[in-house]
């Protein structure tokens, strides 16, 4: 038996099929504001930001507090291009970086590498510019002529747990000794260690190791001629949140191509060609 719909059914039909869209597109809008980072953040106007104290990357001054730095400037100007806020919430560690996301913080600052490892909990932004790390050993140790010297029973690798320098030392190194100091140390302690001869190798970027050495003379060397990696320099973003990590790249490339990203590097790089900046597709 055939069903007939008559103009008054076909009529109550499109009634309830408009109320159901409806429905779907006022409820859709309010999980999208309720529930997703992005929704959050424009909802309050304001980026809540989690950042780790990584000079020149991020800089906090020990007396008053202020933050400075690559990635500071770099975001505090993002955040005006975007008519949003920036709240500086709360200093995290290398290894804890990914807990507060989305619940206490939106993002996490610091210049941050990115890594197979650190890629299964978070997502990254596009790179503002690039870092090299090298392997450090004392100015008279001369054990070492190539990066598999390092892979032996007598060396121990200086770390910070959930760094960079961990990350490699375990996958690169996992029968090789370390000694590990808390995420919240400073990286240029494990070149401390590595001065003291309580390890012998650490994994540092180039420019913390410059650093150290016009500071301690004569103490450690770059133990090869070429970098142990290259890594961008990264924003951590929540896994997951395509509509949020959209807006922030697309910041981040305004500022890239508009040479403010430039400035603001070569404010900081107190050693010529620590960094290497993103290359605009258009001038290769």
């Amino acid at each position: 038996m055939k069903t007939v719909l008559t103009t008054h059914k076909i009529a109550i039909l499109a009634l309830v099929l408009g109320v159901i869209s409806l429905f779907s597109l006022i409820f859709g809008s309010y999980k999208t504001e309720q529930t997703t980072t992005l929704g959050k953040v424009l909802s309050r106007g304001e980026i809540r930001i989690g950042y780790i104290v990584n000079p020149p990357a991020l800089i906090k001054d020990p007396n008053t507090g202020k933050l400075s730095g690559i990635y500071y400037d770099a975001v505090e100007l993002m955040a005006k291009n975007l008519f949003l806020k920036t709240n500086w919430k709360e200093p995290v560690g290398w290894g804890t970086m990914a807990e507060g996301l989305t619940d206490r913080y939106d993002m996490v600052v610091a210049g941050v590498w990115p890594s197979s490892t650190r890629g299964k909990k978070v997502d990254f932004s596009i790179p503002l510019y690039y870092s090299e790390m090298n392997a450090y050993v004392r100015a008279d140790d001369y054990r070492f002529n190539n990066p598999e010297d390092i892979d032996s029973k007598d060396i121990s690798i200086a770390t910070v747990d959930g760094e960079m320098g961990s990350i490699i030392a375990k996958n690169s190194y996992p029968t090789v000794k370390t000694l590990s100091l808390p995420d919240d140390a400073s990286i240029a302690q494990s070149l401390l260690n590595v001065k003291t001869g309580k390890a012998d190798v650490a994994f540092v970027e180039k420019v913390v190791a410059e650093e150290f050495m016009a500071n301690n003379l004569n103490s450690i060397k770059n133990a090869f001629s070429t970098y142990i990696r290259i890594f961008g320099n990264t924003i951590v973003l929540p896994k997951g949140e395509e509509e949020f990590s959209s807006m922030i790249n697309t910041a981040m490339q305004e500022i890239i191509n508009s040479n403010d990203v430039e400035r603001i590097v070569k404010s900081y790089e107190k050693y010529p060609n620590s960094f290497y900046l993103s290359q605009k597709p258009f001038l290769q």
